[in-house]
């Protein structure tokens, strides 16, 4: 199914904005109810962001199901008919829908996960994790808490935000037949959601995937994220000697694992920061003129992205691409540890029998984990001297890249919420692409839906780290933006 512009949207209703609606926002009942509301959402934050669902410790199973049960209630609390739990062979997901009355409404799937990153190391938590606390910041308020935006708050914002679109418009059902998909392992790789989603392909059928797990550029700088990097992995163990050696009896006679690991390394990325492996570009889809004019105009401070977020001391990677590209729009190989021998204190004089590494493939539209295997293989061949026996480990699966039609009327939907919740046109709602990587892929492969992203998160939330913090006031905008595209998507039919 495709959808296509009808501009039949519903009106909102004014008169049925609450009385204590703040004066900012005349014409606006979304703004209007979201701002006279905005209490539930602290309150529910409050208690969901106090439950500790760690997926990645099996110690906290209980905490991650007890998550599900949260939100499953809240669903139910915000009015939704259908409320489940689903067992996987993991943890918990939890799915939701509410159906629109109006017939030939396009249906809408909103993704997003419960469970939440470990705390480590607990000493750099200024504030305990696990109990939210508000601070005044130079934005305005923020709540600190493990899994205040990544990803709790910003699948917290859409409780409010359809209750604002049901309040706004005046309606019983919303304007779209609304779904949720909230899975409890996305922190840990969603080893089982696409089984899941295969399991339940026409329950989850949709007509678009709004995906709540990214963000925006700044706090004053409306946009969506367009694309998402897939992941690869690799494993490399280099065997020299069959066991240690003496390396006053043998060094400088026999290879050295060691010395082959490092200068294997050091050839992953040419002068240029182009990764070596055989291949590796051949599907790499390159950034449209659009898109990069676009990317271009997000405000970026390089010194204090460096001295804040990055913590480095100079920006480096791939020749000819600003460094919100390289980071968002290119794909990387990255070393991200390497061993053997002896690292004890004082010395050990030895040849290792061994040396390891570990690296990680950040990969972009059109490329695909499968091809990694092969390239890896291939580039390790090519750089192993004589006498050192190469293992290559690349897991199979991995996570593929995934973006959105740029062009679809989805994507202008999208932008036309996102620019009323920010008071501006959806011309100046700018692109941006995710770093990071997530299931997303599995969702289009399985649901063949078209991709919109709408989240709250900034780039200073300090995701995955200690500290972690949401502004609330994204929170809010993304509560009014959530409302706002139920009732611009009502505008699209099915065909």
């Amino acid at each position: 199914m495709t959808l296509r512009a009808e501009r039949d949207v519903p009106d909102a209703a004014p008169d049925d904005a609450p009385d204590d609606a703040p004066d900012d926002a005349p014409g606006n009942p979304e703004r209007a109810y979201v701002h006279a509301h905005l209490a539930d959402l602290h309150a529910d934050l409050d208690a969901w962001l106090r439950i500790p669902s760690i997926s990645a410790d099996p110690a906290h199973a209980k905490d991650v199901a007890a998550s599900a049960a949260w939100l499953a209630a809240a669903l139910r609390r915000t009015g939704f008919p259908t409320v489940e739990i689903w067992p996987t062979d993991g943890a918990p997901a939890v799915f939701a829908e509410w159906p629109s009355a109006d017939p030939g409404a396009p249906t809408a799937l909103v993704y997003g996960h419960h469970d939440v990153q470990p705390v480590d190391p607990p000493e750099q938590w200024v504030h305990p994790p696990f109990e939210p606390t508000l601070l005044e910041g130079p934005d305005g308020p923020e709540l600190h808490a493990r899994g205040a935006i990544d990803d709790k708050g910003n699948v917290a914002f859409h409780l409010l935000g359809l209750r604002a679109h049901l309040a706004a418009t005046g309606r019983d059902t919303p304007a779209v037949t609304v779904k949720l998909l909230v899975e409890g392992e996305e922190e840990s790789g969603s080893p089982h959601f696409a089984a899941m989603l295969a399991g339940n392909r026409d329950r989850l059928a949709c007509d678009v995937v709004v995906v709540s797990d990214t963000g925006m550029a700044a706090p004053d700088v409306p946009s969506a994220v367009v694309a998402m990097r897939g992941l690869a992995d690799a494993e490399i163990t280099l065997r020299g000697p069959a066991v240690d050696l003496h390396s006053g009896s043998f060094g400088g006679g026999v290879p050295n694992p060691l010395h082959a690991m490092a200068r294997l390394l050091a050839s992953l990325h040419d002068d240029a920061g182009r990764v070596t492996l055989p291949g590796f570009y051949d599907r790499v889809r390159p950034l449209g003129d659009r898109e990069r004019e676009l990317l271009g105009r997000v405000p970026f401070d390089e010194r204090a992205w460096l001295a804040g977020p990055a913590a480095s001391r100079a920006a480096a990677g791939e020749a000819g691409f600003s460094t919100l590209e390289r980071i968002g729009a290119r794909p990387t190989a990255e070393v991200n540890g390497m061993w053997g021998g002896y690292t004890g204190p004082g010395h050990k004089t030895i040849i290792p029998a061994e040396a390891h590494a570990k690296l990680t493939f950040r990969l972009v539209p059109d490329q695909r984990p499968a091809d990694l295997g092969p390239q890896v293989r291939a580039w390790v061949e090519a750089n192993v001297p004589e006498g050192i026996e190469a293992e290559v480990h690349v897991p199979p699966g991995g996570v593929a890249p995934c973006a959105s039609d740029l062009d679809s009327p989805a994507m202008d939907a999208l932008l036309r919420a996102i620019a009323r919740a920010f008071d501006t046109d959806p011309d100046q709602v700018l692109f941006t692409r995710e770093g990071g990587s997530g299931p997303e892929a599995d969702l289009v492969e399985q649901l063949g839906a078209p991709l919109l992203f709408l989240g709250a998160g900034l780039p200073t939330d300090r995701i995955h780290s200690p500290n972690e913090r949401v502004l609330l006031p994204m929170l809010h905008r993304g509560a009014e933006a959530a409302a706002h595209l139920w009732r611009e998507l009502a505008g699209l039919r099915v065909s």
